[in-house]
């Protein structure tokens, strides 16, 4: 790989600026980011040309990327051709070897697998045909507020999980559908739906059957995206919000998959940790929904005083003037949980854990908040 120093700084911000999205994706075909480009995904009528950047210069630039934007997580083992382009830039960082450096990695090292196999068996356009018998997305923004407004609580996504790799099996008698039945009976304004199979024991088939089982919740995709192909399954099977992790996907790549989410009419749910994460995500245009997980996805490790201290000062008061949605994540146990990240300036929460282990878990809503708030 060339030297950056013979890009310097400005040299490299021009040539990235052929890749800025605007609202409508109005620009040439031939500036959209590579993963449009290798994927053949057209908006209107608009059909993407060849690619304008090789490889090569998209490796000249991915270290300054990644020091800049401050992204731990490699996309795939440093060594090695990649499978496939995700995103603008690759990852193949040189340093001590192959092998994952925490849970996180791992999983998305895996996930880059996966997804390649699943694209070889259901390609892009196979997908878009399959979204022309889908009924609309649901509004999952909207619901979040409509609860929070009749309850004065956080409006509540229930999660619908099987496992994970910090506590291994949550509930044995795991029956997905029924379990998001009880949550919505239980007053939870949406769903969440793990789909990765590997670590939480999850699946695209259980989204469907949620959705296809009558339950009116919006549905959250929560599944670790890599590749825009993701989201664009996750509609496919009934899926009306898609997760996006900060420290996961570069900024562009946020931004790109924020377009494709409001052409499908999703919401995307922004999910950081930390002061840096947040700011990057408070400067993307079109971020309406910002998850704060109080769990290090790195270590696993959970402080609820992250959710206050990321809204404290100048970002919580730039989250108000944007009328941008905060939703509190991992954690949350007790109604003196709730009230603490309520207090911080939440006003949605995701819950899984404590929920799901309930023999009920739609009375363990109830528990969680202090009241019944089916009503």
């Amino acid at each position: 790989m060339r030297s950056l120093q013979h890009f310097p700084s400005s040299a490299i911000q021009r040539r990235l600026s052929q890749f800025n999205i605007h609202d409508k994706l109005t620009r040439p075909s031939s500036c959209l980011p590579l993963r449009a480009q290798k994927s053949g995904i057209t908006e209107g009528s608009g059909k993407v040309s060849d690619l304008k950047i090789s490889e090569q210069e998209v490796g000249m630039y991915q270290n300054e990327v990644v020091e800049s934007q401050g992204i731990r997580i490699r996309r795939r083992p440093p060594t090695g051709p990649p499978l496939h382009y995700v995103g603008p830039f690759e990852f193949r960082l040189q340093n001590e070897g192959n092998t994952p450096r925490n849970i996180l990695e791992e999983i998305v090292w895996h996930k880059d697998k996966e997804v390649a196999q699943m694209k070889e068996r259901k390609p892009l356009y196979t997908l878009k045909k399959a979204l022309d018998n889908v009924p609309p997305a649901k509004d999952f923004i909207g619901a979040l507020r409509s609860a929070h407004q009749r309850t004065g609580l956080p409006g509540l996504i229930a999660e619908v999980k099987k496992a994970s790799p910090s506590r291994g099996i949550l509930r044995e008698d795991f029956n997905p559908v029924e379990i998001a039945q009880a949550y919505e009976k239980g007053g939870a304004a949406c769903l969440s739906v793990l789909t990765d199979d590997k670590y939480f024991k999850g699946s695209y088939e259980n989204l469907q059957a949620i959705r296809e089982a009558g339950v009116k919740c919006p549905l959250l995709l929560k599944e670790f995206i890599v590749e825009a192909w993701q989201i664009y399954y996750g509609r496919s099977k009934g899926a009306d919000a898609v997760l996006l992790i900060a420290s996961v996907l570069p900024d562009l790549d946020i931004k790109y998959m924020i377009k494709i989410c409001k052409i499908l009419k999703m919401a995307t749910l922004v999910e950081v940790h930390d002061e840096r994460e947040m700011d990057r995500v408070l400067a993307i245009e079109g971020v309406e929904l910002i998850g704060i997980n109080n769990r290090n996805l790195e270590t696993f490790e959970v402080d609820l005083g992250i959710t206050k201290k990321l809204l404290e000062g100048e970002r919580g008061e730039l989250i108000r003037q944007k009328d941008i949605l905060v939703v509190g994540e991992s954690g949350l146990f007790t109604p003196e949980d709730i009230a603490f990240v309520q207090e911080a300036g939440v006003k949605a929460v995701l819950v899984g854990e404590s929920l799901i282990k309930q023999s009920d878990p739609g009375k363990a809503i109830s528990s969680l908040f202090g009241r019944d708030i089916s009503e």
